[in-house]
């Protein structure tokens, strides 16, 4: 009897996050080649894994902040800490646009996803605040309310703003996961597109990809923890190292030691993987 079956978008979700933390080099994020001070590859394959429940919901229909709470949740049964909190964020909504009869996955498909979501779905992302410790920016002038760090705290202001999800993304001012839901997602499908026109194992061109984004876009997580000139220089970097695998090892090395990881990039490192994945062409393995 055979039993084979194709991947569900689900599943692939979770191969995204699994080929993630596999590819390297990736200039100071935890890879196949090493890991960070306590925070070590096993504690993202176990939130990979755990995230699952959450991923499913997301494929069956389930709102989208039930499903990040649930994936959320699920991640955070490891001794890691924070592992994919932002790739999760980014993810429920990509696999609710890839399940739904009425859309596809295309920047307009995810873009009705995010534009439905409601003060329900945000109340539930802010709960996903209380399972992990997340690095996240002060919050934008007059948003004090509702600083994520509150956690279910700022539940009560949300309902009484009527903030919708993505109302609240909307109000998150220069970070990276926040603009890709308001813009349509648009840099995942255009880092999707150069993993597929990429040649050779996957891992490497994921590992190719987050270099060549990195040397495109400040990473909001550098922005926070080391503050604007650090993310300047950060992106200056790895635009010099571009193409060069010596020179981005030595990135890798580099940045490693001094702490910085940049974190916002590999979460849309994820989300583009699972966009080619789920195209099915060339890239699935």
């Amino acid at each position: 009897m055979n039993y084979q079956t194709a991947r569900d978008s689900a599943a692939n979700a979770q191969l995204a996050l699994l080929l993630d933390v596999g590819s390297a080099p990736k200039p100071g994020n935890v890879d196949r080649d090493h890991d960070i001070s306590a925070l070590r590859m096993e504690h993202f394959f176990a939130g990979a894994i755990g995230a699952g429940a959450g991923l499913r919901q997301a494929a069956a229909g389930q709102p989208v902040g039930t499903a990040f709470e649930r994936a959320v949740a699920g991640m955070s049964n490891q001794a890691g800490g924070n592992t994919q909190f932002g790739c999760l964020l980014l993810l429920v909504p990509l696999i609710r646009a890839a399940g739904s009869e009425d859309t596809e996955l295309t920047s307009a498909g995810v873009r009705s996803i995010v534009n439905s979501t409601t003060v329900a779905d945000s109340a539930n992302f802010y709960r996903g605040f209380e399972y992990v410790d997340v690095a996240v920016e002060d919050p934008p002038e007059g948003m004090a309310a509702l600083d994520v760090r509150r956690g279910s705290d700022a539940i009560p202001t949300l309902r009484n703003r009527e903030m919708t999800l993505y109302d609240v993304m909307d109000a998150s001012e220069d970070d990276g996961n926040a603009t890709e839901w308001t813009g349509g997602f648009k840099r995942t499908f255009e880092t999707a597109t150069v993993i597929e026109e990429d040649d050779g194992p996957l891992p490497d061109r994921i590992s190719r990809a987050f270099v060549d984004r990195l040397a495109q876009d400040e990473d909001t997580l550098v922005r926070t923890e080391h503050g604007d000139e650090i993310a300047a220089e950060v992106k200056q970097r790895a635009q010099a190292a571009r193409d060069d695998p010596e020179a981005i090892a030595e990135l890798d090395e580099a940045f490693i030691k001094a702490g910085i990881n940049p974190g916002t990039t590999a979460d849309l490192l994820v989300a583009a993987t699972f966009v080619a994945l789920e195209r099915e062409n060339e890239v699935m393995i």
